[in-house]
């Protein structure tokens, strides 16, 4: 093993709590459990490798990727960190389908989905392509792309040909009954 992956991996746990952080606030304002950041990520895959010598580079963890930090749970069959001078650049999940789900600060957990998961660390853009839906208790949004700027807050979906769906769900919604469906 490489003796600067530990230190390469902590660069990750600081960024991959934003990812979903990204994809939790689309549907809703709810923002994702804070204390989440703070804690260890948790990393387990059937394969990892790369090279990040000179601080440049990529480290992919392949086959059953499942990340744990806090109530964060990500699960993939790739998981690509890019580095570049030292920093992490990227973070790329993929899979039939690349999931997540974390609880939000205010108890409620937000869910999503999509073949492929990019995001930008120094733009904080997080682009879902291929089939994505994201899940709350405030609602949903799916389509083909969405591109969402973690530190403006702009969301885009569509425009690409294909159609998005939204769905809102009133303030004042009622829990699901017993054996109901949500």
């Amino acid at each position: 093993m490489n003796p600067m992956l530990p230190a390469r991996l902590a660069e990750l746990a600081k960024f991959a709590p934003t990812v979903l952080l990204a994809a939790a606030l689309v549907p809703g304002v709810a923002a994702a459990r804070e204390s989440d950041r703070n804690q260890p990520m948790d990393i387990v895959a059937d394969n990892s490798g790369g090279n990040l010598a000179g601080g440049n580079g990529k480290y992919r963890f392949s086959g059953n990727v499942v990340i744990v930090q806090g109530t964060l749970e990500i699960h993939a069959d790739t998981a690509d960190v890019i580095q570049k001078n030292g920093e992490t650049e990227r973070v790329v999940l993929a899979g039939k389908q690349a999931t997540l789900k974390q609880q939000m600060d205010d108890g409620t957990w937000m869910n999503a989905r999509a073949d492929n998961m990019d995001y930008n660390v120094n733009s904080e853009v997080i682009i879902l392509t291929g089939n994505y839906k994201v899940d709350s208790e405030r609602g949903s949004n799916a389509g083909q792309r969405m591109v969402y700027n973690t530190r403006s807050g702009d969301m885009q979906s569509g425009g690409d040909g294909t159609r998005v769906r939204t769905v809102i769900q009133p303030k004042n919604k009622a829990p699901a009954a017993a054996g109901e469906k949500k």
